[in-house]
């Protein structure tokens, strides 16, 4: 088998290996940025959270248009920004944490949206809504990833400086006046918003995966925020690319695929990276004069 039989002919061959890796590339120059700001943020947890809760949005948007993307992406977008906006008003006026918030949500979302998409569909239907359908993505779904990562790339670049500044001290930025919620809100938005996008391809139970996985790949080798960004997309369209290769020449789920090639990243990353396991147990030795 050639390089090129290997490589580039199933994406000459099939219009569908050629959608999915369209797809493929818009989730990763999206989810990279907005993965790494959300580790950063130590709110890892709370976008595994936020992946589950846009399921019953995207059930009821099963339940009225069948297997539409579009239709099942804009009720997974109601459903998360609606998580999150409860879960902030939980937080803010209760004694309850956001991350148990969240938590909470999650579960009661994830619950719901597997028991509507049972009662009104079959076991593959189900499937198709929990592990996503890649291959079977469209033109008008390809669209709909592409304006996200778009309007992802924007908004992060209009505010880019308050929002890194909120990250690391929200405290100086409230002194100021700097409306720390509404980037807080904004950013919320931005994860909401991919992780309805990535439900597009990798279905609810695996959208977070292209979003973390890049980004703590990204910390092992990085030291700035800039390196730590560019490194998460990179390792995110690049796992979509080798994922969709392997799915293709092992007749595997191409969702899975995927998500395991970002794993096996990361898992090379744990030990070798900067400062992974092997750094630790075999220090450089520094000469001194």
């Amino acid at each position: 088998m050639t390089l090129y039989s290997l490589l580039i002919q199933p994406f000459v061959d099939f219009g569908f290996m050629r959608r999915a890796l369209v797809a493929c590339l818009a989730l990763g120059i999206g989810s990279g940025p907005v993965g790494v700001l959300l580790m950063l943020r130590r709110m890892s947890l709370v976008g595994d959270a936020m992946s589950h809760a846009v399921l019953p949005g995207a059930a009821v948007g099963f339940l009225f248009a069948g297997l539409s993307l579009p239709a099942m992406g804009f009720g997974g977008l109601i459903a998360g920004l609606a998580v999150a906006l409860l879960s902030g008003l939980v937080s803010r006026y209760t004694t309850l944490r956001e991350d148990a918030s969240f938590a909470s949500f999650y579960l009661t979302s994830l619950a719901a949206g597997v028991l509507i998409v049972s009662l009104h569909g079959s076991n593959v239907d189900l499937l198709h809504v929990l592990f996503g359908t890649i291959l079977a993505i469209d033109d008008q779904a390809i669209f709909m990833v592409g304006g996200i990562a778009s309007f992802t790339l924007i908004l992060l670049a209009l505010i880019y400086r308050p929002l890194i500044l909120e990250c690391f001290d929200p405290g100086f930025l409230r002194a100021v006046g700097g409306r720390g919620s509404l980037y807080h809100v904004l950013f919320l938005l931005l994860v909401v918003l991919n992780l309805v996008a990535g439900f597009q391809a990798l279905g609810t139970l695996m959208a977070v995966g292209m979003m973390m996985l890049p980004a703590t790949v990204a910390r092992f080798w990085a030291r700035s925020l800039t390196g730590m960004i560019v490194i998460s997309t990179a390792v995110a369209t690049l796992s979509g690319f080798i994922g969709l290769i392997v799915s293709y020449h092992a007749s595997v789920a191409s969702g899975p695929a995927i998500v395991l090639t970002a794993s096996a990243f990361y898992g090379f990353s744990l030990f070798f990276g900067r400062s992974g396991f092997v750094r630790r147990l075999f220090p450089r030795v520094h000469l001194s004069g």
